[in-house]
């Protein structure tokens, strides 16, 4: 890739990502809010907002399933098919033992990468309901606190003597993660 194309490339999500938050902040400022203040969720995010505003909150509702799964969606296909151009390249490469290197870098990437765009699709794009705040609120904590905590995990197994201690603890031979 051209550093050109790079920078169009990150250009453009800025621009996409700033132009979806201005139109949704806009069509939040459109709410009316009475009563209770108070947010019952682990931080602030929209779909929390929404869910304390007197009006009919039916199209900034729309606005954030519709951005939240063309960004998640769209960002998710983009990676996998740079993962697909990453596999075929490994394929063609000589050595096993390199090829078995690179597949286990990849592996715990493609597994970092997986948890963190589910649980995302699964927090902004579950319809808003009382029955679903409870799912929402375990998924947040997942996503802020969890998944920041696992991703040193993930990429540490590719560690030979973290995998030597796991085989020992588990009493099999840990082949790759």
């Amino acid at each position: 890739m051209s550093q050109k194309l790079c920078a169009v490339l990150v250009a453009g999500s800025y621009a996409c990502g700033a132009a979806c938050s201005l139109i949704l902040t806009c069509s939040a400022l459109q709410l009316s809010f009475h009563g209770s203040n108070t947010i019952d969720h682990f931080f602030c995010e929209f779909s929390s907002l929404l869910s304390l505003s007197c009006s009919d909150p039916h199209i900034s509702s729309l606005l954030l399933f519709v951005f939240a799964t063309f960004s998640g969606v769209s960002t998710l296909l983009i990676i996998l098919t740079s993962y697909m151009f990453i596999l075929v390249t490994i394929l063609k490469m000589p050595s096993a033992r390199v090829r078995h290197k690179t597949f286990s870098t990849c592996a715990s990437h493609l597994t970092a990468i997986s948890i963190f765009h589910v649980t995302i699709l699964f927090l902004y794009c579950v319809p808003n309901s009382k029955n679903s705040r409870h799912m929402v609120n375990v998924a947040s904590v997942f996503y802020t606190v969890v998944i920041p905590m696992l991703n040193p995990l993930i990429y540490s197994l590719r560690n030979k003597d973290v995998k030597d201690t796991v085989s020992k603890v588990l009493g099999s031979k840990v082949s790759s993660f």
